[in-house]
């Protein structure tokens, strides 16, 4: 499985378990969570936040030099779906911006089924404050959308209702991730910094949302799921997955197949290094793991609280990775076929 070369980095089963989301969102911040510190530590609401000014102004002048090809509604003050999974997503509006805090840990189960991997394992991020998920409030089509056929391998390109990012289909050599075994039951897996994004629309959210959108692209425009707002069947869609209405406007759609979630950015947006810019950062707190040929991951749990076990078959043995969350450390304790331990103790 090949990650994203940057370092920054289908359905919902019950699968009882805890999530490290015990670890309070400020005290994420205060830790200087992955070495984040001066950026964490501002304020999730300040006005004054340079990074947020930055990016209006740039949406603003993107706006003015492009062609707008039609008419888009007016902003929401409020964003449908989100509501869902209030307990640990918040959204708010930040000038001109949506405002997405998480962590990044789904409440759903994650790892299980992912038949090609580098042996990552899924640790809280910090998307809060300066760091935090945005995309315009009023979002514009662009003269020109950005294709993510042939770009767009870096970074994410949405965020879904649950707070967990979504990335291009297509891995960085250009394959479909999902075709190439790189995504567990859920469409997602890890990357260099041991962040779990999906790489394919979370249809599986439906079971929650109902008929109220899954994903936002970071855009603006929502992506909705299976059917149309009102319950209807989803209409002739373009090559960005999309399509437009009297009621919604311009929207797109998650799909069972390529693209899956948005083909691309018909919005405007700033592309810096063939990534959405600005998005979060993320920080590798150990080296990035290597390809394990052979290994399929059958199971991952959390027996107790920030305590999580990952179980792989390889060449028809058993192998066992359970790791603990300890305030600022982390601790990873691999155990072998033959039930030999090695311990591996990283600070964040």
């Amino acid at each position: 499985m090949c990650e994203s070369k940057d370092g920054l980095r289908p359905h919902e089963l019950g699968h009882p378990h805890n999530h490290p989301t015990t670890i309070d969102r400020r005290t994420l911040v205060g830790l200087g969570v992955l070495g984040l510190g001066g950026i964490l530590l501002a304020s999730c609401r300040k006005s004054g936040d340079s990074r947020i000014d930055s990016t209006t102004q740039t949406a603003s002048s993107a706006t003015q030099n492009s062609e707008t090809t039609s008419t888009t509604p007016p902003a929401l003050q409020t964003l449908a779906g989100f509501e869902h999974f209030a307990e640990t997503v918040e959204v708010f509006r930040e000038g001109d911006l949506w405002m997405v805090e998480s962590d990044g840990i789904p409440k759903h189960n994650m790892m299980v089924g992912i038949k090609s991997w580098q042996q990552q394992f899924p640790l809280p991020q910090p998307y809060f404050g300066a760091n935090a998920w945005r995309f315009p409030a009023i979002p514009t089509r662009a003269a020109t959308p950005v294709s993510a056929r042939s770009g767009l391998y870096r970074g994410a390109i949405a965020i879904a209702v649950n707070g967990v990012p979504i990335f291009n289909a297509l891995n960085n050599r250009g394959d479909d991730a999902y075709l190439a075994g790189e995504l567990d039951q859920w469409g997602g897996h890890c990357g260099r910094a041991d962040d779990y994004h999906y790489h394919v629309a979370p249809l599986h959210l439906q079971a929650q949302t109902g008929t109220a959108p899954i994903a936002y692209a970071l855009d603006g425009y929502p992506i909705y799921g299976t059917t149309e707002s009102d319950g209807s069947a989803v209409g002739e869609l373009d090559e960005w997955n999309g399509h437009a209405d009297e009621d919604l406007g311009y929207h797109y759609h998650g799909t069972s197949s390529y693209p899956y979630a948005n083909g691309g950015l018909v919005g405007v947006v700033k592309v810096v290094a063939d990534q959405i810019d600005p998005q979060p950062v993320t920080k590798p707190i150990r080296p990035p793991g290597e390809p394990l040929r052979g290994a399929a991951i059958t199971d991952f749990r959390s027996p107790l609280t920030n305590h999580y076990e990952l179980e792989y078959t390889l060449e028809g043995s058993k192998f066992l990775v359970s790791y603990v969350i300890d305030g600022s450390m982390v601790t990873f304790t691999f155990t072998d076929e033959a039930g030999m331990t090695r311990t591996e103790t990283y600070a964040r």
